[in-house]
């Protein structure tokens, strides 16, 4: 994407966030939208100061560029995802059996519905990529 369009799209953003912050402060919205139009807000400005910086410093500018491209970081990247994909599977199917046992029995179907649909994802993943590659 294109810097002015990304410039663009973070302007967006700042203004969606600061109309869910007056919309809450107007008690129109509640507390949730003020705190996810305060989240658009600081991430659009940190981004929009990366941008200035990249196309600025030119020393910042390759750095990131080997962080992105290299193929030691986008391998580490695909682990980590993978890592915690099967950490997040883990860590829920335990919560679903302790929600469960603690007779907390909704948070316990809502654990198992994640958990269910995270292998589902993966079975479709893995149907994908077995023939892509």
């Amino acid at each position: 994407m294109k810097t002015g369009r990304r410039i663009t799209m973070y302007i967006l953003w700042i203004i969606l966030g600061v109309t869910l912050l007056v919309l809450n402060i107007a008690e129109k919205l509640d507390s949730f939208w003020s705190g996810m139009g305060t989240s658009l807000i600081l991430i659009s400005i940190l981004q929009l100061v990366r941008l200035i910086r990249l196309h600025k410093d030119e020393k910042y500018r390759q750095t990131v560029e080997v962080e992105t491209n290299d193929e030691r970081n986008r391998f580490i990247r695909n682990k980590a995802w993978a890592w915690s994909g099967y950490l997040f599977i883990l860590i829920v199917s335990v919560l679903a059996i302790v929600f469960k046992v603690v007779g907390l029995d909704q948070l316990s179907i809502i654990a198992s519905f994640g958990v269910c649909l995270m292998m589902i994802l993966y079975w479709i993943s893995y149907l994908i990529l077995r023939k892509k590659y």
